[in-house]
């Protein structure tokens, strides 16, 4: 299927990162993005995939992102899938590098909201072109801010709910002052937002649109493969694929992902 959307002229679309701490304001504020990035273009379309923690004990998942996250109905050009996190430390499922794949050949910007997170959950960098990290009002201080883990990957930080008023101000703040001691030298964006009022949602959108991306969904082929096969073959087949020159290579050797996986399995089940 990919192939004959590449024949065809498909998108290259980017793969926007969504992260932070439950009830930061995610959703909402990715909702309102997205409809307002589909507003701003008549040929632009949007999807956001949204990852929703499961159960530990049932397995299931509440899936409630899909009532934060608000369209208009009947707009072709936006669309919306939930994935369940299964277990799945990072805070993205175990397929959703797959599934990004499939959505940047069919949108011009594909959003994924991960699971709340906490400090260490970071696998969003690795699937997403431009990672933001969501920050509440009263999230924290100077020091909570300089902590090692999330505040050091994200591309760009976002304080959201400016409406409240001085709580905000003061997060913004005390972030930027964080940011210039725990990533001196670096040019890292921030935002003031309020996906309530539209304050600051144009100005996220644009940079969305025009800011550094990396080099595409495929090029990061190599990881995810290695992690296939970590799930599918264990020990024994991480060996086999180190043996064979390491994941780049052989996701190279192979002209793609599923190319890769139908020979590593048929390697192995040899």
């Amino acid at each position: 299927m990919l192939a004959r959307l590449d024949a065809a002229g498909a998108r290259r679309g980017r793969v926007v990162g969504v992260t932070g701490a439950p009830g930061a304001g995610k959703s909402t504020l990715v909702g309102e993005l997205a409809v307002r990035l589909v507003a701003a273009a008549p040929g632009r379309a949007v999807a956001v995939l949204a990852v929703d923690p499961s159960s530990p004990v049932s397995g299931g998942a509440l899936l409630g992102d899909r009532t934060r996250v608000r369209f208009p109905a009947g707009e072709p050009r936006l669309y919306f899938r939930s994935q369940a996190a299964a277990g799945e430390l990072g805070g993205v499922a175990r397929t959703t590098f797959q599934v990004c794949r499939l959505l940047t050949r069919l949108f011009d910007v594909v959003f994924v909201e991960t699971v709340g997170v906490g400090q260490s959950e970071i696998e969003i960098v690795r699937v997403a072109d431009r990672t933001y990290l969501i920050v509440p009002p009263l999230a924290g201080d100077h020091v909570q801010f300089m902590k090692a883990g999330i505040m050091e990957l994200p591309d760009a930080f976002v304080v959201s709910k400016a409406d409240v008023g001085e709580p905000a101000s003061a997060t913004f703040h005390a972030l930027r002052a964080s940011l210039r001691l725990a990533r001196p030298g670096a040019e890292v964006p921030l935002h003031r937002v309020s996906a309530r009022t539209g304050a600051g949602v144009d100005t996220l959108c644009a940079e969305i649109l025009t800011g550094p991306a990396g080099a595409g969904v495929e090029a990061r082929a190599a990881h995810f493969f290695e992690r296939w096969v970590a799930a599918e073959h264990g020990r024994r087949g991480v060996a086999r694929l180190t043996a064979a020159g390491g994941a780049a290579a052989y996701v190279a050797a192979h002209g793609g992902f599923e190319a890769a996986q139908a020979a590593f399995d048929g390697e192995v089940g040899a």
